[in-house]
């Protein structure tokens, strides 16, 4: 486990807004330099790039031509933002599926591999790779992804598991993900698995056990995203504390879970705005950012705040308005001095022993 000790690595950045939940075909969300334009005038400094979207970027280009990614780059620059990280979300999911998730997952795969899940998994590694080394030709250092699953639909332990099934399954996972990590290394970036319901990685108990089944592989890292945990009523502030040290990425975003005698946490089958847990619009949530701000201060966080906008009742917009003055509202510039220091001073050792009640004599006896 990481040692609970602050890190001087600080300071965090920010504003930044995952582009995943507002890209379309409609101006100005349909191609990079608009998008990235808008992004700029709503206050935002970065952006997180969803690497699956051509409206955004080529990523196979992106990994194979430090040029394209300089235009990139350059366009987003004269918007006033820079890219945060590439999110390979959705190829990271198709690096494992159980196969009763076979054709609901198969649309986030082109064309040419659906149906077959082999081809599928292939073409998921390969473009989980390509986005490795396309953060590296765009200076990142860390890429958000999810582990996939294979067991998710034994979580609940009914019918019961037969001995073994859980340990198998996460080998299973690192045998995929493995090669990637040591991929990932080779590039100088960080994998930043995102713990959410639905991926075998979904809270600090499944990712310990990733760890150890990946050998505790040093690009084997998370994306932080509070929302996640109030859903499954874990404490997000403990899991800052134990993991610190492997957090790479931080979506800012919010959720609420108000179970009732009808629903709780298992109600899933209702649409979003009839379930116990639902996410929110950031700050109109429970979540305490005032204190996950803190602590990832404290621990020497120097990646990016990025807003991730997902809510059943406020509008896109509106959220992404109210997305980066959230921020930098609770961003904290971290002190150069304790606020104590006026009353403070050299060190006097002969003060020190008369503080204490020693006099010279006795201290040096002792």
């Amino acid at each position: 486990m990481p040692k609970k000790s602050a890190n001087p690595a600080g300071p965090m950045k920010g504003p930044g807004i995952f582009l995943a939940q507002f890209m379309g075909d409609a101006e100005p969300f349909n191609n990079w330099k608009s998008v990235t334009k808008w992004a700029g005038s709503q206050g935002y400094i970065g952006v997180q790039v969803p690497s699956w979207d051509a409206r955004c970027l080529d990523i196979k280009k992106a990994a194979e031509s430090k040029s394209y990614c300089d235009e990139i780059k350059g366009i987003a620059k004269e918007n006033g933002v820079e890219i945060t990280e590439l999110s390979t979300h959705l190829q990271g999911q198709l690096v494992a599926v159980h196969p009763a998730y076979d054709e609901q997952f198969d649309g986030f795969a082109p064309a040419e591999v659906r149906g077959n899940p082999k081809k599928r998994t292939e073409w998921a590694v390969q473009q989980v790779k390509y986005c490795l080394k396309a953060s590296q030709n765009f200076g990142c250092s860390a890429m958000p992804s999810f582990t996939g699953a294979l067991l998710w639909h034994t979580m609940y332990p009914w019918p019961q598991r037969p001995a073994g099934l859980v340990e198998e399954g996460f080998r299973e996972l690192a045998r995929r993900w493995t090669p990637i990590l040591d991929y990932a290394n080779d590039c100088n970036v960080d994998v930043a698995w995102e713990v959410h319901p639905g991926e075998d990685v979904h809270d600090g108990a499944t990712f310990e056990m990733m760890l150890e089944a990946c050998g505790n592989h040093k690009r084997a890292n998370v994306l932080f995203d509070p929302s996640h945990f109030v859903l499954q009523q874990l404490d997000y502030c403990d899991y800052i504390d134990r993991y610190h040290d492997r957090i790479k990425c931080f979506h800012v975003k919010d959720a609420e879970f108000r179970p009732n005698g009808r629903t709780g946490v298992y109600g899933g089958y209702l649409p979003w705005k009839e379930r116990a847990g639902r996410f929110r619009s950031t700050g109109d949530g429970q979540v305490d950012f005032t204190r996950i701000f803190t602590l990832l201060t404290k621990y020497g966080y120097s990646g990016w705040a990025v807003i991730e906008w997902e809510c059943c009742f406020k509008a896109p917009e509106q959220g992404a308005a109210e997305g980066a003055p959230f921020i930098k509202k609770h961003m904290i510039q971290v002190a150069k001095k304790a606020f104590d220091d006026f009353a403070g001073g050299g060190v006097d050792q002969e003060q020190l022993k008369r503080i204490l009640g020693l006099s010279p004599a006795k201290a040096q006896k002792a």
